[in-house]
């Protein structure tokens, strides 16, 4: 019989073939069941099981929700959070159609435009933002001033800004004058603001920011303000580590 409504999350995980009652409630109280990518202890809170993302030990489980990765090209403007303090636009304004809850991968800031991924599978998430994976991101860049091969190549070389050290992975320079510079730029860890500190510690502040492409999924000539699905074809072909870390043998 399917549930309606709110029930207690171990009696969701049980009717819906996840778990015994008794071994939902072991497993909700060791911490390793999240809804929407959220870790609860509770397993007397309440849930809509048909509207939720169950997951256990990080993976979502046959039974809740579907897997579900989005990509996004968010506009400048936007804050990538569900709700502003500050009555300030956010990206779940463009979101209002979406039939599951997702969570984004990273962030831009409200200033950036460009591709944004976003997913209910917090496994997944949580590895592409890991900086062990790698994962390169692709963005395309205007500053002030004319960057030279000199400059391009500090930002390769690294630089320090407070205590951290901050480096692109590759730069190249598209277009260059007196006034401005159009450039390339790869990153394979996500720090905060890390272009723009980056630039303004060459002396070339950002006028422009947008990225194109996160790992093998690419911005292409989706809108800005639209989204489109991400098909798990898609995501094998554009992030085969992690279809080979999912397939390889737990360790004894």
């Amino acid at each position: 019989m399917a549930i309606t409504g709110k029930v207690p999350l171990e009696r969701a995980l049980s009717k819906l073939g996840l778990a015994s009652r008794s071994e939902a409630r072991a497993l909700i109280l060791e911490g390793r069941v999240s809804v929407d990518g959220r870790t609860l202890t509770n397993p007397s809170i309440r849930i809509v099981p048909e509207r939720a993302a169950i997951a256990v030990d990080g993976a979502i489980k046959k039974g809740g929700a579907e897997p579900l990765t989005i990509i996004l090209h968010k506009p400048r403007g936007y804050v990538t959070t569900r709700s502003d303090p500050e009555g300030r636009k956010t990206i779940y304004d463009l979101l209002t159609d979406l039939p599951q809850r997702v969570i984004p991968v990273g962030r831009l800031d409200l200033a950036t435009s460009g591709l944004l991924i976003l997913t209910n599978d917090t496994q997944f998430g949580n590895w592409l933002t890991d900086p062990a994976t790698r994962i390169p991101r692709i963005y395309l860049v205007t500053v002030r001033g004319e960057v030279t091969d000199d400059v391009a190549a500090r930002l390769t070389a690294g630089i320090t800004s407070g205590k951290e050290r901050l480096a692109a992975d590759d730069v190249i320079v598209r277009k260059r004058s007196k006034r401005e510079s159009h450039l390339t730029m790869t990153l394979t860890e996500g720090k905060n603001r890390e272009i723009r500190r980056l630039l303004d510690a060459v002396d070339h502040p950002v006028t422009e920011l947008r990225r194109v492409q996160f790992g093998g999924l690419a911005l292409g000539t989706l809108a800005p303000g639209k989204w489109r699905r991400a098909s798990a074809e898609e995501l094998r072909a554009a992030f085969p580590a992690y279809v080979s870390r999912r397939r390889a043998p737990s360790p004894k």
